[in-house]
Parts: C-alpha cells; sequence; structure tokens
C-alpha cells in the first residue's frame, strides 16, 4: 500500500463548494450530493488528488443523506479528532484532503463501521471504463501475490482478500476451512494510463505456478487455487488467449477463469504482510513463461 496515490491530479481544479469542504473542513447538505443514492460498479477516488480511497462494493445505504461506507482501501484514509473530541474527522492520506467523518457501533452493516463522506470530495471512476481499472487475481497465499504485483509500474494499490465464495463478510480463519469457496486473492487498482490488464495478467502468471491444483508450494487447499476474475469481457478474453498462450507451450494449465462478483477485503493483519515484517515471499518469485 505504500505506492496508493498520484503524484498529481488528473482532475480539473476545484471550484468553490469543493474548496470549502476539502481544504475547509466544510459538509455539504444531506441528500444533496450526486453520490449519496448512487451505487454502481467502481471506484471512489479523492476529488483533490485522484487516489483511490474506496471500493463500490463497500458502500451501504445508511440513510444519512452522505456516501456511506464501511470499509476503506487499505492505506487511502487518515483519522484525525475533531478539536471538541467528540468525533474522528477522515481525511484522504495522500493530500490531506477533508473527506467527512468515521463513526462506529451504529449496527447498519457486519463491520459496524460508517465513513459518512461529503460527495463533493469523491470522484467516481467506473468498471470497466473509468481512468483507474481493477484486476482480481488468486495464486496460493495472497501475501506474495500483493507484494509482487504492488511492485508494477501503474499499480496504485494491491489489496489482500477473498473472492469466489458464497459466504458473505468471511474472516481469514473461515476462509482457511476451505468450506466457503473463497480463494485468497488480492485486488489490484491501476492507471489505465501506465499500463493495462494484458500487462498485469501476464506478469500474475509468472509469479505463481499456474499448473498446480488447489495449491502453491506448500500451501494446500481449495482456498489457494489459481484464478483469474474478470470484470469485463475484454478482460475475460485477455485471460483466455494468455491462458491457451501457456497451455500451447505445454504448460498443464489449472488457472481458473471466472466472472467477478464480490472482493471481500482480509484483515488488517494480511495486508502489506512482507513489509511490515521484513520477509520475502517464499513461493511466489517471477519465472518467465511467455
Amino acid at each position: 500500500m505504500s505506492k496508493i496515490g498520484i503524484a498529481q491530479s488528473p482532475y480539473e481544479p476545484l471550484n468553490e463548494s469543493e474548496k470549502q469542504v476539502l481544504l475547509l473542513q466544510g459538509t455539504e447538505r444531506p441528500f444533496s450530493g450526486k453520490y449519496h443514492d448512487f451505487f454502481a460498479l467502481g471506484i471512489y477516488c479523492c476529488r483533490k488528488c485522484g487516489a483511490p480511497l474506496y471500493y463500490s462494493d463497500d458502500k451501504f445505504s445508511s440513510g444519512c443523506g452522505w456516501p456511506a461506507f464501511d470499509d476503506e482501501i487499505p492505506g487511502a484514509v487518515k483519522r484525525l479528532q475533531d478539536a471538541d473530541g467528540r468525533r474522528t474527522e477522515i481525511r484522504c492520506a495522500s493530500c490531506q484532503g477533508h473527506l467527512g467523518h468515521i463513526f462506529h457501533d451504529e449496527n447498519l452493516t457486519a463491520k459496524n463501521t460508517r465513513h459518512c463522506v461529503n460527495s463533493v470530495s469523491l470522484v467516481f471512476e467506473p468498471q470497466p471504463n473509468g481512468r483507474l481499472k481493477q484486476a482480481v487475481f488468486a495464486g496460493g497465499c495472497f501475501w506474495g501475490v500483493e507484494v509482487l504485483l504492488q511492485s508494477q509500474t501503474g499499480v496504485l494499490a494491491a489489496i489482500s482478500g477473498y473472492s469466489g465464495g458464497t459466504l458473505d463478510n468471511p474472516s481469514y480463519r473461515q476462509v482457511c476451512t476451505g468450506q466457503t469457496g473463497h480463494m485468497e486473492a488480492v485486488s489490484v487498482i491501476y492507471d489505465s494510463q501506465q499500463t493495462d490488464f494484458e500487462k498485469l495478467c501476464r506478469y500474475f502468471l509468472e509469479i505463481h505456478d499456474p499448473t498446480q491444483q488447489d495449491r502453491q508450494g506448500p500451501d494446500l487447499g481449495k482456498q489457494y487455487a489459481s484464478a483469474i476474475f474478470y470484470l469485463d469481457s475484454e478482460q475475460q478474453q485477455s485471460a483466455y488467449r494468455l491462458v491457451e498462450i501457456l497451455r500451447k507451450k505445454g504448460y498443464d494449465m489449472q488457472t481458473r477463469i471466472l466472472p467477478f462478483q464480490r472482493f471481500w477485503q482480509a484483515e488488517k493483519e494480511h495486508q502489506d504482510y512482507y513489509q511490515k515484517n521484513g520477509k520475502q515471499p517464499y513461493c511466489h518469485r517471477w519465472q518467465k513463461k511467455f
């Protein structure tokens, strides 16, 4: 997550209402913002600097009159105590732009958290046609896949999590039973002006062994399967094309190509695991295949 953010905003200069909120910690009127009752697949970014902040997966209807999210992209949001000590302000970690406030213990979602965000603090990047795009891969333990994909040019964030199963809001312990249908997966947010899905997918297929079924190195179980979750027909076609190239080269490909349904972020201790623990991936490394 250390790479999250964008060096220069891709958006137009802030207007006066946006300055009032983002720079002066103002608040827009409830039910007046364009995103308070808006639900579509995509990524919500900071209006000031363009850094990715929230997945649409984590947005919910709270009835409060402002966009509500029960989780942020790890490392994207900074928390500050208000001067009166009663509320916790949230800001973009990349540029310090004011977003809104965070609340807990309202029992609105399983995560029991509500990021109450001003619409004017956000820009929505739709999938698949936005500037920022998402790719989701599973290739064994998510720690190694995350750290290697994070190193690629154009990747703004790589997040460990779970995908492909039927259980809502799964925990690591539940996924490890192999009974939830989820795989350990990594969601990649990338700038489409700097890289593309096919380049990232090629790299993904070269940093793990796609010929192993329901395992990766010493890790055994259905949660360690190899998979590419496509978000649109272009990703689907690219995935099939790359897998077929490797199959013709003699690889006994076990990588599954599946429609994307939902990505659930893993617990905080699983994010940036290798950076935080000063270790190196033990079952992922780059090996030229194409």
